[in-house]
């Protein structure tokens, strides 16, 4: 069977990668921006062109300085985590590298890699491999603890019947400590459903709007909410309650973090460049360019905690589980997805990437 004759055409392969890719003359003016890195720098290529690079990073940012030993040394120079900072930007880190271009050395090729992507991976794998744990221990634990529960529940409520009424305020704890191991052994039972999960087209919209309006008339009610939505966000290939699920536990952790007049969170979607990974059950890689953000203006998270977050059994709440965030990520792994958190005072941000919904496969993208 004959080969097809492909055409390769260098911007549009260009603007198929991930990474962020410029091309800089030697004022510094940009004269090609790829897709990434029009999402880095928030604008559009045609209006990009054109303009100083130092317009958008700042001017002490080591990012210049590798361009410009690049242009003296007339060879590739390469810097790895370099933080990128700025209003317009965010924060992001990045390994970058600037190297002259062949055919005209007064050029030079800056291309920057978000170390975020690789991290963003080895995490995930991470908080897959703590769920493994907690999947093992909770099914320990239902079968080692839930029967003697029930017989000290029983044993107390005997005693009740025939104790003073000193001794029935003791009796009463006991139950209700026994109920509410009961109670937490149950919700560690969510981590031992190995089945792959329903899924299908997902409006996320519905979904946060929903969340938003059961937390604004609840637990949320002193929080103003705001909502920075992509109308034209495709379907999310995903579980409804599922979904409702992880972000409820998300917003409720939001709201939970925040107090006062001004508590505010700010709901996002946004469709993006992601990474592939494979889908649970599945020899298929998906790609996770649908993007879900919750932020809060709360106290942040201490710094000590931020790795193990979703990790079972890690909290900073006094009477907290540790279970909430562990399974969301599950939950989140179980659609092939990402989570990602990223904190600090006045801004902490949960960020989930999910696949997109595929009519012509009734599948991922």
């Amino acid at each position: 069977m004959p080969k097809a004759n492909i055409s390769f055409d260098g911007e549009v392969i260009l603007n198929s990668v991930a990474s962020c890719v410029f091309v800089i003359n030697s004022k510094g003016i940009l004269q090609f921006v790829n897709t990434a890195g029009e999402q880095l720098l928030q604008a559009s290529a045609p209006y990009l062109k054109g303009h100083d690079l130092e317009e958008f990073i700042p001017n002490d940012s080591p990012i210049l300085s590798l361009i410009h030993q690049a242009r003296i040394d007339q060879a590739t120079v390469s810097e790895n985590s370099i933080t990128l900072e700025s209003p317009r930007l965010g924060k992001h880190l990045v390994n970058a590298h600037a190297s002259p271009l062949v055919e005209d050395p007064s050029l030079i090729i800056l291309t920057l890699t978000k170390r975020s992507l690789a991290d963003q991976i080895a995490r995930q794998l991470k908080h897959r491999s703590a769920a493994r744990t907690i999947t093992a221990m909770s099914a320990m634990l239902a079968h080692e603890i839930k029967n003697p529960l029930s017989g000290i529940r029983g044993a107390a409520q005997l005693l009740e019947s025939t104790a003073s009424e000193e001794d029935k305020a003791l009796t009463k704890l006991i139950t209700d400590e026994t109920d509410r191991i009961c109670a937490l052994v149950d919700r560690m039972e969510t981590f031992t459903d190995g089945r792959p999960i329903k899924r299908d087209g997902v409006n996320i919209h519905q979904v946060l709007e929903h969340v938003r309006q059961l937390a604004q008339n609840g637990f949320g009610s002193h929080v103003r909410f705001s909502e920075n939505y992509d109308p034209s966000l495709p379907l999310v290939f995903g579980n409804k309650d599922n979904l409702i699920q992880i972000v409820l536990n998300l917003v409720k952790n939001a709201c939970e973090a925040t107090t006062g007049e001004n508590a505010e969170i700010t709901l996002t979607t946004a469709y993006q460049h992601g990474v592939r990974l494979a889908v649970p059950g599945s020899n298929t890689r998906v790609h996770l360019p649908l993007m879900v953000s919750i932020q809060d203006n709360g106290p942040g998270i201490p710094e000590d905690l931020r790795p193990h977050l979703f990790e079972p059994f890690v909290t900073t709440k006094q009477k907290g589980s540790g279970l909430g965030l562990a399974l969301v990520a599950k939950m989140v792994g179980d659609h092939g997805g990402l989570i990602e958190c990223e904190s600090e005072p006045k801004k902490t941000i949960f960020r989930i990437m999910l696949p997109m919904y595929s009519e012509k496969q009734n599948g991922p993208l």
